[in-house]
């Protein structure tokens, strides 16, 4: 295999000696350890039984000694901040050796606990800045890997009291609560010999790649992640040309090496192709347990961008980089399974199972109606906003896609009538069997939110820079929820099969409103969708305050999954984001009309100006009349340019100075965003006007097409 950077290239035949070679995975643990503490461990791993120090010790250093032979140097407590993205403090294995010399050493106490600085973190008001302490605990759930010469460690993340300060803590409590919830449900149908009920997630990435010597010519890009400026390129996605078009060798390599770079830490990397706009890509694993699957994400999204720097190429992850075409998303998969390989989303083959199917199909349809407004909160963002509703990504309504067959047999089931597609037979929920269907008897809706794809659902609304973490968190709590009261009902039956088929009707007619599998982009949707009584949260301001409603605070402390306090936090960190993002956006385009647009406008106006008057020395008054019209049109953009600019300068002093957290996003929201819409405005029609090579930096064209 070629490889233009000189790099050794992993060739097809070595893969499975490649895939987790950076990985302390059980293989490896199995090997390193000595039987009893293997066997110690993987209990501590599948039940979350406590782990002994002596035991810590052990596996410790069998770690140490297995990452010093990688080349190792360094050990870190890699964990998951409310930052969005992963910290790592790192600290090396060395130990002195009388004066002159060394060890490499690192206890169990290393191992289980780490003490970092808390108070830069965001805490949302949990701690004072003076309060630093903060700690990480080893997650033996997931595996310590290689990254950078150096040992990370999958750790939790708390404060000096206890609260949570990442996002895992939370998504390992919320896994305990489906997993409890779900044994209730299976130990009703019989089931005794299932231990474990895990979520598994399969995140597909979306990304842009873009030259990187264009991309360090753009401050917004650098800043923002996003084009806060840009003019509508001759061609942008009409032709549809690019979804699965063949992949420039550029973009070709960058893939593979992205591959190899994943498949060494364990990540399954399966499929890439073009995406829907140009330069445009998606990466797309195998499913994985939840946990896991967001810890392999973050790490995607943090190698996706070292690797596009080796190739002189810039990755894009925001959820809108270019205005006019699609934007990126990430589409969450998220299923059911047990530890003996059942998916509880798959219809069986006995009545029984399929029973079981439709209990908890029925449960994730009324989480869903019942929890719409933290759905929607849970992929809130500055930068999706840009993206929900605009005809490339579902819009801000949750509404569940069934597609119509499944959808004719719950219809079937509530009316107690014939299913249509079978012989006239009334459906009793546990006596007979359900109606096979193949996976694939009606189209894929790209247009619904949360769609059922055959044994899971696809969560489509995250965008692309989002951590999975927060959407699973609250999937998994909402389903627990309610196949708690789903136990609760069933727990006290005097007849289970009579007990179950009117809760599963029952439960049908209440929420089946939540169910649609026309087109969401649809104005009409949005009309019936009010007609339903669906929320309609358009944006991060609007959905964010459901994150504290009375329902939800309920839910999530009657669970464990946050406390109030913790409640809050997050409302006021997510809040904060919010705003901060805004306010730096329009900053830099402040920044960016007054030191770049307005001085290249200024310039070119002045060419032509200075031509217009030569022409006008030489000929008559129409030879001038191109520079003419152009100059007025370049001074009108110009004075609206400056006028808008002062007025968001006015705005921001104004925004910063409201206290109150809510009120202040509801200002960026109504008034900042539609002053940088301004800004934008009289900004793009000058670069269609003005010559490229007086236009401060690389338009759209060079940046969508350069590669």
């Amino acid at each position: 295999m070629n490889d233009p950077l000189n790099r050794n290239v992993v060739s097809a035949q070595s893969i499975p000696e490649v895939f987790g070679s950076m990985v302390f995975n059980d293989h490896v643990m199995r090997e390193r350890l000595p039987k009893d503490t293997y066997k110690a461990l993987k209990k501590t791993m599948e039940l979350g039984k406590s782990l002994d120090r002596t035991i810590a010790n052990v596996v410790a250093n069998a770690m140490k000694d297995w990452a010093v032979e990688k080349g190792a140097t360094h050990f870190t407590h890699w964990f998951q901040p409310m930052t969005g993205i992963t910290a790592e403090k790192h600290d090396s294995f060395i130990s002195p050796e009388g004066d002159t010399a060394v060890i490499m050493e690192f206890s169990g106490k290393e191992l289980v606990k780490g003490e970092p600085d808390a108070s830069s973190f965001p805490s949302g008001g949990l701690r004072a800045t003076f309060e630093a302490r903060g700690y990480t605990a080893w997650d033996p759930s997931a595996y310590a890997f290689i990254k950078d010469h150096t040992l990370c460690i999958p750790t939790v993340f708390c404060s000096y009291s206890g609260e949570a300060l990442d996002k895992k803590t939370p998504l390992l409590r919320s896994m305990e609560v489906i997993n409890k919830q779900a044994l209730r449900i299976l130990r009703l149908f019989g089931n005794t010999g299932t231990t474990r009920v895990n979520t598994t997630v399969g995140p597909e990435q979306e990304y842009f790649l873009v030259d990187d010597k264009l991309y360090r010519q753009r401050e917004d890009l650098i800043l923002c992640g996003r084009t806060l400026f840009g003019a509508k390129p001759p061609k942008g996605q009409e032709l549809e040309d690019h979804y699965f078009g063949v992949i420039k060798p550029r973009v070709m390599d960058y893939m593979a090496d992205l591959d190899q770079e994943l498949w060494k830490l364990g990540i399954f990397a399966k499929t890439e192709h073009n995406e829907v706009a140009p330069a445009q890509h998606e990466l797309a694993p195998i499913f994985n347990n939840t946990n896991l699957a967001t810890d392999h994400n973050q790490l995607t999204m943090e190698i996706m961008k070292k690797v596009a720097r080796r190739h002189g190429l810039a990755c894009l992850l925001h959820e809108k980089p270019f205005e006019g075409i699609n934007g990126s998303g990430k589409h969450n998969n998220w299923s059911i399974s047990t530890n003996t390989g059942v998916n509880l989303l798959e219809p069986g083959d006995s009545p029984r199972e399929n029973a079981q199917f439709l209990l908890f199909l029925t449960a994730v349809i009324k989480a869903v109606d019942e929890y719409q407004d933290l759905l929607r909160v849970s992929v809130a963002s500055a930068g999706n906003d840009h993206r929900l509703g605009a005809n490339e990504a579902p819009p801000a309504i949750v509404s569940i896609f069934l597609g119509d067959d499944l959808t004719e047999i719950l219809d079937a089931i509530e009316s107690g009538s014939p299913y249509s597609k079978r012989d006239a037979e009334e459906l009793k929920v546990g006596v007979h069997i359900l109606p096979r269907f193949p996976k694939d008897t009606t189209d894929r809706n790209r247009t619904s939110p949360f769609a059922f794809t055959g044994n899971k659902f696809e969560f489509r609304m995250l965008g692309s820079d989002l951590s999975i973490a927060g959407p699973n968190i609250i999937l998994n709590t909402i389903v627990a929820e309610e196949l708690s009261q789903f136990a609760d009902v069933l727990e006290k039956a005097a007849d289970f099969n009579t007990e179950l088929q009117e809760l599963i009707r029952k439960t049908i007619s209440e929420h089946k409103r939540i169910i649609f599998n026309g087109n969401n982009y649809s104005e009409e949707w949005v009309q019936e969708a009010e007609r339903r009584g669906l929320l309609n949260l358009k944006t991060t301001a609007d959905a964010l305050p459901s994150f504290i409603a009375p329902k939800n605070l309920e839910l999530f402390t009657k669970h464990k999954i946050f406390t109030t306090t913790e409640l809050h936090s997050r409302y006021e960190i997510l809040m904060e984001v919010y705003c901060k993002k805004l306010h730096i956006e329009a900053l830099t385009m402040v920044d960016m009309a007054r030191k770049q647009i307005l001085p290249a406008i200024a310039k070119y106006s002045s060419l032509l100006t200075k031509s217009a008057l030569e022409k006008k020395q030489l000929t008559c008054d129409n030879a001038c009349a191109y520079e003419v019209e152009i100059v007025k049109e370049l001074s009108t953009d110009a004075t609206g340019l400056l006028d808008s600019v002062r007025k968001m300068e006015t705005d921001l002093e104004r925004a910063e100075n409201e206290s109150d957290i809510t009120a202040r996003a509801m200002f960026y929201k109504d008034t900042v965003l539609s002053g940088m819409a301004a800004v934008r405005s009289y900004a793009d029609h000058a670069e269609t006007i003005t010559a490229k090579e007086y236009w401060p930096f690389p338009n759209y064209t060079d940046l969508l097409y350069s590669l």
